[in-house]
């Protein structure tokens, strides 16, 4: 059984590429929904690269680059995809009501396979760092 594009996913996803969306719209969430949409449309790496990217190019757009953390995001992407997020019969709030973990602190989640002197090098925020307390599952 194959689902249908929610439209409302294609015009979000539009819109926050092209930097349209207020300010407030920078937020866990929506970078949550910007990566569970790709990786319901591409393969893993993909959806890592194409979600980077455009949190960076939004964060850089908002005056604030500082605010993009590649390893924390792709990170969180492959932790997404391993729980889940690329299953085409789930929407995006099914997902979050599936994997629950991603609604809350996801630091705390990436605390368990990063310790905070990993995350907190200079190249982390610019490079994906791998994890040095667990792997992460492939």
């Amino acid at each position: 059984m194959e689902t249908t594009r929610d439209p409302s996913d294609d015009a979000f996803l539009e819109a926050f590429l092209a930097c349209r969306l207020p300010a407030a719209a920078f937020n866990h969430r929506n970078h949550l929904r910007v990566a569970w949409i790709h990786l319901q449309r591409f393969p893993l790496d993909e959806a890592i690269e194409r979600t980077c990217a455009g949190i960076a190019q939004y964060a850089t757009h908002l005056g604030a680059p500082g605010r993009y953390h590649r390893t924390i995001t792709e990170a969180l992407i492959r932790l997404m995809a391993h729980a889940g997020a690329s299953d085409p019969l789930r929407s995006f709030d099914e997902f979050l009501a599936y994997a629950p973990a991603f609604s809350g602190d996801c630091r705390a989640l990436v605390a368990e396979y990063y310790s905070a002197a990993k995350l907190s090098r200079p190249g982390a925020r610019v490079f994906f760092l791998s994890p040095d307390r667990l792997p992460l599952p492939s």
